[in-house]
């Protein structure tokens, strides 16, 4: 698909400017006062607090006791604060910001490595070294992210840092070649593609990095031309990994560092080398790869999650607008508008990426033209199917335990009603050098005990592409959807289970049934993960005021208490989770949600 683009680059590859210049000051005037107001209070504030200090000793936390916020915190802050800083300077154009710019930049620049530690390493799953090399930069996500940071800060207002003096950006377009451009053309970094390994979100997040540092900064004609023939090779990697529904099996989080960033990877090729994507906008499976994100949400903050997802994400933002406007949908401009406008927060001040929030002050977005109706989705793809009325919304999750970014989870079921969640996927906690370890199976987030499914004699489904779903049928009908698998073969041998078909039914308008139908030697513990707190009475279960379940095959009904402390959690969930545990003997369990 990408590969074919080359045979179509233009000999000269023109610059890209991610934004307007700071001498534009019809652009930068023309910003919403509202939005105005919230950049330069955060700028101003910027002025009055110290860089981070990072030492080696913040680096090595990782190796030696796997704690990643820590440093990362440190590391982000700076890259924050200068993007305050520079926005609130292209603001205004005053200078004031400027002398805190260059401390920033300079700090950067002075950092021995921009990969984080919990990326130092040559190799996939490889060994994370302590302290970075100088002399062996690595590329990881957030090294090329700096590099796109620093490279906006120089097209956007080189001009202002020449006059404070030419060895800052001097500085940075040596370190952007050293530290990426360099390493990007000569060394193979496991993301960029290897035949038919499986690619993620890395591969197209890093390749728009690249190319927005190759091509924001004033470099030659013949690095440009080898950088968009190796970029072109990494989105083929990336894309050949979805199937033609365009799903992305990472979950809704990464959609935003996946497809939106393939999407950005293609603006700036369109701009380059005009009109070259003109034949992939109009292609099927980049429009479906769009709009996953639409298909995903419920309602408010709420998205159907799974993997290391969230159920709770941040507001869409111009590039989600846009990217529905290039494809020609609609629906996803029309959405990505109507939560844009919600948003309490329209300057992104966590986005550690300028470009982002730089368009996100200058694109003018249409209000939405209509409401969105429930709307089922199949996505066989990667086995996720979604059924929908006014008053529930229903996924079942089947695929495979290989997945990226994989929780054990195979036919693991999520219930909203009336917006509100019912039975949850918990997500992750904060990363740690555990998460993505060996050992990322004793993460109790991961473990489908944890999710809405059984276990068998305590056995709980094991990790790999060979446990997965079978027979998998869904069928969407007016006045009902059915969504149905075997999940028997996501568990090991040990759990003594012959079948296990489970079938999700909506009966739209009226409840949710839940039949799992199974055959094994060992007893058998359903397990649902709630947010209300149940009260059990008899084989009746009620979840707050939210849902009445009725359970029939049950023999025992048990509530855990699960309390929630880390963060990451924090952002979807309160600080107690319940956990109701069904045992049952007989080979018919039913639930019956009203």
């Amino acid at each position: 698909m990408f590969g074919e683009v080359a045979a179509r680059l233009p000999a000269g590859l023109a610059d890209f400017l991610p934004g307007a210049v700071i001498d534009d000051r019809e652009a930068w005037n023309s910003v919403p006062e509202n939005l105005r107001a919230l950049v330069l209070a955060d700028a101003e504030a910027a002025l009055c607090r110290n860089w981070s200090v990072i030492t080696a000793g913040d680096y090595r936390q990782f190796s030696e006791n796997g704690n990643r916020a820590e440093f990362e915190t440190l590391y982000f802050s700076r890259r924050r604060m200068l993007n305050d800083l520079v926005l609130g300077e292209l603001l205004q154009d005053e200078g004031r910001f400027l002398p805190a710019i260059v401390d920033g930049l300079w700090l950067i620049c002075e950092e021995s490595g921009w990969q984080l530690p919990a990326h130092n390493s040559y190799e996939r799953g490889g060994i994370r070294h302590p302290l970075p090399d100088v002399d062996r930069p690595v590329i990881d996500l957030f090294a090329a992210e700096t590099a796109a940071l620093l490279s906006t800060i120089v097209a956007l207002m080189g001009d202002r840092l020449n006059v404070i003096s030419p060895v800052i950006v001097g500085r940075i377009h040596r370190e952007v070649r050293r530290r990426i451009l360099e390493p990007y053309l000569t060394t193979h970094f496991w993301w960029m593609g290897n035949g038919q390994e499986r690619m993620n979100n890395w591969t197209a997040w890093i390749t728009q990095n690249v190319l927005l540092s190759t091509f924001s900064l004033k470099t030659d004609q013949g690095l440009r031309a080898h950088v968009a023939e190796k970029a072109l090779g990494s989105l083929d990697a990336f894309i050949k990994d979805y199937a033609e529904d365009g799903a992305c099996e990472e979950g809704v989080v990464y959609y935003r560092h996946a497809a939106l960033c393939m999407f950005g990877a293609m603006r700036i090729f369109d701009t380059v080398a005009p009109g070259v994507m003109t034949p992939l906008w109009s292609a099927p499976k980049i429009r479906n790869m769009a709009e996953y994100i639409v298909n995903m949400h419920v309602d408010g903050h709420f998205y159907f999650n799974f993997a290391d997802s969230a159920a709770v994400i941040d507001h869409c933002s111009a590039r989600e607008y846009l990217f529905g406007k290039a494809v020609g949908s609609q629906k996803l401009s029309d959405f990505a508008a109507r939560d844009r406008a919600t948003a309490d927060k329209p300057h992104l001040p966590e986005e550690w990426n300028l470009w982002y929030r730089v368009l996100e002050c200058l694109t003018p977005v249409a209000p939405a033209e209509r409401d969105l109706l429930p709307a089922d989705a199949s996505y066989p793809g990667i086995g996720l199917f979604i059924a929908r009325d006014e008053d529930f919304a229903l996924a079942v999750k089947g695929g495979n335990n290989g997945e990226s970014h994989n929780h054990n989870d195979v036919g693991s079921i999520t219930l909203y009603k009336n917006g509100q969640p019912l039975l949850i996927d918990v997500g992750v906690e904060t990363y740690t050098a555990k998460t993505f370890s060996k050992d990322r199976y004793q993460i109790w987030t991961m473990q489908s005990g944890f999710h809405n499914l059984p276990t068998f004699g305590g056995v709980m489904q094991r990790d790999g592409a060979d446990f997965a779903a079978r027979n998998v049928q869904a069928k969407f009908l007016l006045e009902w959807a059915d969504i149905s698998l075997d999940l028997a073969p996501a568990y090991p041998s040990e759990a003594g289970l012959r079948s296990y078909r489970r079938t999700a039914t909506l009966n739209r308008g009226h409840s949710v049934e839940i039949t799992d139908i199974h055959d094994g030697d060992l007893p058998a513990t359903l397990s649902l993960m709630l947010q209300e707190k149940p009260v059990v009475e008899g084989g009746t279960v009620h979840v707050g005021d939210l849902a009445v379940i009725e359970v029939e095959g049950g023999r025992d009904i048990q509530v855990e208490t699960i309390e929630i402390n880390d963060p990451r959690l924090n952002i979807s969930w309160p600080s107690t989770l319940y956990r109701l545990r069904i045992s049952f003997a007989a080979q018919l369990l039913t639930l019956r949600i009203v």
